[in-house]
C-alpha cells in the first residue's frame, strides 16, 4: 500500500538516494556521464536537509507499508517571474524500480494540494526536453508554456515548462480520470 506524507529530517538519506538513483537512470545521453557519476548522495542529503529545515511542508514522499521511500517531490513559490503561474514543482522523482505504478501522479497531486493549501492556485514546472517522461505531465493536463536552456554548469540543456493555470480544476480532473480507470 502506498502512502504520501510530508518529509522529515530523518528522510534525507533516503531522499538523496532516490534523487541520485533517478538522475543516473533517467539522464544518460541527456547529461554528460561525468556529471552523473560525480553525483554524491552525502552532498545531496545535505542539500535536502537544508531545504527541509527551511521549508518543511514543501517536500512530500511516497512510501510503502515498510516506510521505504518510492519517490518524492518538492514545490514552492514559482521562481520564473515572467511566467504567470503562482507555484512551481521543483522536483518530482520516482525510483526506477517503482515507475509506472501511479506514484508520480499521486505525488504531483499531493504537491498541487500543498500549493493550494499555501494559496497558490496555479503551478508550473521545468523538465528536460529530451526526457520522455515529460509526456506524463501532458497526460495530467499540463500545457507546454515555455522553452529555455537550463544552466548545468559548463553547458546548457534544453528544457520545457508545463503549466496548470487552475490547480483546483487539475486536481478534480485527475480524480475523475482516476475513478473512470479504477
Amino acid at each position: 500500500m502506498l502512502s504520501i506524507r510530508t518529509a522529515r529530517a530523518s528522510d534525507v538519506q533516503a531522499i538523496a538516494h532516490v534523487d541520485v538513483e533517478t538522475w543516473r537512470s533517467t539522464y544518460p545521453g541527456m547529461l554528460p556521464d561525468d556529471l552523473l557519476t560525480a553525483l554524491d548522495e552525502r552532498q545531496r542529503a545535505r542539500q535536502w536537509s537544508r531545504f527541509i529545515q527551511h521549508r518543511p511542508d514543501d517536500v512530500v514522499l511516497a512510501f510503502d507499508e515498510w516506510d521505504r521511500i518510492q519517490g518524492f517531490g518538492s514545490c514552492g513559490v514559482q521562481r520564473e517571474t515572467r511566467l504567470p503561474y503562482a507555484g512551481e514543482i521543483f522536483t518530482l522523482y520516482v525510483g526506477p524500480d517503482h515507475q509506472g505504478r501511479g506514484i508520480g501522479r499521486q505525488l504531483l497531486l499531493a504537491l498541487f494540494q500543498r500549493l493550494l493549501g499555501d494559496g497558490q492556485s496555479s503551478a508550473m514546472l521545468w523538465v528536460l526536453a529530451a526526457n520522455p517522461s515529460r509526456y506524463f505531465y501532458e497526460r495530467l493536463g499540463g500545457r507546454r508554456i515555455a522553452d529555455r536552456q537550463l544552466d548545468m554548469g559548463r553547458f546548457g540543456v534544453p528544457a520545457v515548462a508545463y503549466g496548470w493555470p487552475d490547480l483546483v480544476d487539475a486536481v478534480q480532473r485527475s480524480g475523475r480520470a482516476r475513478s473512470r480507470t479504477e
